[in-house]
Order: structure tokens, then C-alpha cells, then sequence
């Protein structure tokens, strides 16, 4: 009988932390993937605001996620730190680790539907002027956050990292696709500022999305071209595939929530003709890149299927499920709304469901992780994780 067994007893009740060797590990072994729970968890609750179905009590289900969502964030930021501050020796592999440092890019996604909800559930906890006021402060930390991450970590995969043709995975999009999530974000935002403000954060939002979605496409372009190659990757990176459905999701999403938001930033301005260009454009561009998300997403689907009758093992990797599949549902809501098409609120509603199906698959397997300790495990703190012939196996264990 294992020590885990014996902890766990005949109710297969186990302590707390049991799996790690000691609580100070909870730092140390602390990865940056653990932020794709926020992403997940922040997605669901927005589209449970967005949803054409309204419930019962289910605009309080979504704020009582949020601040659930903001305590776990908080959490996992003041791990991070820990680690930054007390082991700073981890620091360094897991820069130049391939796969883990990708992970840095959820840091900055994590936070955006934090700062987005605060502008529905702020106001009456802060007052309106202070909510958003903190979601402006936000969202430009996160700009920057999102534009850093997305400079350093290809920085390293230019320079230190090592990498192989045949492992080349969706992964690699995580630190690209941060900026683009920040433009979207951006076009939810500027509603509630005004003048130079708005205006300012409409046109950033678009720069956002240009340094992130060409670059997106690029390595899409590069998967795709793996995948004839060299096939299907082993089963234990199953939730990867969805991962290319995050940037044509958010792609679409900002082209059409910062076209809405531009005709009243730049309402007067010399921009102001321009602005409804912008949003006549958003439309168009929106539902072509929801054409080709809706493509993707039929394969992943499938794939899916291919997976799980090979059976799968949990890993924090099967965060990679909701979030992607969140911010495509979001954009099928939104064309909803402004073509007043029903096969979008039909589509919609289904892929929402699915979502919160795999929400609370994923959600549970990890709040036990969480509780026994054995989910906190870092790849990079291993020497014979950096070699290439190991980094398929890595991503597999969920990075």
C-alpha cells in the first residue's frame, strides 16, 4: 500500500497538500498554467451574461464565479511572486524551458475576464465611477503584460529554448495570443469611458490585435502543416487541438466588439467616418473569421472523439477545452446580437452548454488536485525535461 493510499484511508478521503513534501513546495513547484483555470473559469461566467437564455439566479451564479475567479487569480499571482522572491533559481528553466514558459501567456488572459465582469458586478460593490476607473487601470496593465509576454517568450524560443519540427504544438500560441484577448477587451471597455480616453483605447486595441493575430495565423499555418506531417500528437494532448479555436475566436471578437465601440469614441473626431468603416468591417471580418473558427471547431470535435475512445488521463492541460471554446462562443453570441440571425443564438446556446458541460468536468478534477497537492508539479525544475526527446511528454502531463 502507497503512502497516498494509506493517507487516503478506506473513504479515499486524502489531507490536504498530502502530495507534496512539504507546503513551501506549493511555491516552488508553482507553474504558470495554473492561470488557465482563470481564463476557463472567467470565459463561462461572461457567457452566462451574454447567454440569450437567462435563468434564474444565473446572473448570481456568474458574479459569485467572478469572485471566486478573483480569489483564485489573486492566489495564484501571490504564488508566482513567492516563487519569484524565495526560489529565484526556478526562474531561469522555466524561461528556457519550451513548453512551460508558453504558459506565461495566460498570466495576462487570465485577468481580462476579471476586468471585463467588473464593469457588470463592480459598479455595485465600488460605485460606477470607481469600477470602471479600475477596469481602465486594469486592462492597460494588462495591455502591457500581454505585449511583454508576447515579445520575451519568443525572445527565448529564438535564442535559448530547444525545439524539434515534429513537437511543434497549438501550445506555442499562448504567449501570442494575449494581445488580441486585450483588444477585445478593449472594445467592451470603451463604452464607459469618454473623449481621449476612449479613443485611445479603441485605436490601441486594434495595434493590440495586429501584433497578435497575424503571428497567430502564422503558427497555425505551421501546426497545420505538422499535423500532415507527422500526425495526430499522443492522446495526452488532446485538449491542445482546441487551442488554434482561441485566436480565430478572439480574432473575431475583436474586430467586432472594437468596430462597435469606434462611431461613439470618435463620434465628432476627425476619425469619426473612419470609425463606421470600422464597424461595418468588424461585421464582415468577424463572421468570416467565425467561418473559419467554425471549421476548426467541427475538427476539433472530431478529434475529440478520436481521443477519448483512446482514453484520457486529467491534467491541468484539459483547461485547454474552455477557453478557446469560450471566446468562440462569445463572438457566435455577439454576431447574434448584431445580425439578429436565430442559427447564431441556436449555435450559441449549444456551444455554451457544451462549455459549461466541460467546465464542471474539468473544474472538479482540479479542485482536487488543488486539494491534495498532486496537480503542483513543475517540468521545468527537472534537468532532463530541457531535452527535445522529452518535451512531447511534457506537454502530454499538462505542460
Amino acid at each position: 500500500m502507497t503512502a497516498k493510499t494509506e493517507q487516503a484511508g478506506e473513504s479515499g478521503w486524502r489531507k490536504p497538500l498530502s502530495g507534496l513534501t512539504s507546503p513551501t513546495e506549493m511555491a516552488r513547484q508553482f507553474t504558470p498554467n495554473w492561470f488557465a483555470t482563470t481564463m476557463g473559469t472567467g470565459i463561462l461566467y461572461l457567457i452566462m451574461l451574454m447567454s440569450p437564455v437567462q435563468l434564474p439566479f444565473q446572473r448570481q451564479a456568474a458574479e459569485i464565479l467572478w469572485v471566486c475567479d478573483t480569489g483564485f487569480y489573486l492566489l495564484f499571482a501571490a504564488l508566482l511572486i513567492s516563487r519569484l522572491v524565495f526560489f529565484p533559481e526556478t526562474i531561469e528553466p522555466l524561461l528556457r524551458h519550451p513548453v512551460q514558459s508558453m504558459f506565461l501567456g495566460a498570466i495576462p488572459m487570465g485577468l481580462i475576464p476579471i476586468v471585463n465582469a467588473n464593469l457588470t458586478f463592480g459598479p455595485d460593490l465600488f460605485g460606477p465611477g470607481h469600477a470602471v476607473a479600475l477596469s481602465h487601470v486594469l486592462w492597460w496593465f494588462d495591455a502591457f503584460l500581454a505585449v511583454g509576454v508576447a515579445w520575451l517568450v519568443p525572445f527565448f524560443m529564438f535564442t535559448h529554448q530547444i525545439h524539434a519540427a515534429e513537437q511543434i504544438t497549438p501550445v506555442w500560441l499562448l504567449p501570442i495570443v494575449g494581445p488580441e484577448v486585450t483588444a477585445a477587451a478593449g472594445g467592451l471597455l470603451a463604452p464607459h469611458l469618454s473623449g481621449g480616453a476612449a479613443q485611445l483605447v479603441v485605436a490601441t486595441g486594434y495595434v493590440l490585435w495586429a501584433i497578435s493575430v497575424p503571428l497567430a495565423f502564422s503558427i497555425i499555418t505551421i501546426v497545420f502543416l505538422r499535423l500532415a506531417l507527422h500526425k495526430l500528437p499522443q492522446k495526452g494532448m488532446a485538449a491542445s487541438m482546441w487551442l488554434i479555436l482561441g485566436p480565430i475566436g478572439t480574432g473575431s471578437l475583436g474586430l467586432l466588439t472594437l468596430g462597435q465601440a469606434a462611431p461613439a469614441a470618435f463620434a465628432g473626431a476627425r476619425l469619426a467616418s473612419t470609425a463606421l468603416v470600422a464597424r461595418d468591417l468588424g461585421i464582415v471580418g468577424g463572421l468570416i473569421l467565425w467561418g473559419v473558427g467554425f471549421w476548426w471547431l467541427v475538427i476539433a470535435l472530431v478529434l475529440t472523439v478520436r481521443y477519448l475512445l483512446q482514453g484520457l488521463t486529467f491534467s491541468l492541460g484539459w483547461w485547454g477545452f474552455t477557453f478557446p471554446l469560450g471566446v468562440y462562443t462569445a463572438a457566435t453570441l455577439i454576431l447574434y446580437r448584431l445580425t439578429g440571425f436565430e442559427f447564431f443564438a441556436v449555435v450559441g446556446t449549444a456551444e455554451a452548454l457544451l462549455l459549461l458541460g466541460i467546465w464542471l468536468t474539468v473544474a472538479s478534477h482540479t479542485m482536487h488536485g488543488m486539494w491534495t497537492g498532486d496537480l503542483f508539479h513543475a517540468p521545468c525544475l527537472c534537468e532532463e525535461m530541457l531535452e527535445p526527446e522529452v518535451v512531447a511528454e511534457v506537454v502530454a502531463a499538462g505542460g
